[in-house]
């Protein structure tokens, strides 16, 4: 994968708060970035898929045998996310 650089400006503090974290982890301060953006990068798609499926889950056009399969495929999605996270 290409890698880009960039730059960005912080606050002081944040960017003490990054360095020292980098430190105990034994890692980049760009590793750290790019781990962060990623986290939050995929809490922002789980948050879009949330807000579809709220919509979904609204919508009074659905009968009960719809809603509990859209229910279950919701509850594979949400722990295979969570396996991801936990490996």
């Amino acid at each position: 994968m290409t890698t880009i650089k960039t730059a960005i400006s912080i606050n002081e503090p944040l960017f003490l708060a990054v360095e020292k974290l980098a430190q105990e982890l034994n890692i980049s301060r760009s590793s750290l970035f790019v781990m962060a953006v990623e986290r939050f990068l995929q809490q922002h798609q789980n948050q879009k898929l949330l807000a579809k499926l709220n919509e979904v889950y609204a919508r009074p056009d659905k009968d009960e045998a719809t809603r509990q399969v859209i229910s279950q495929y919701h509850q594979k999605l949400v722990q295979g996310a969570w396996q991801d996270e936990t490996r």
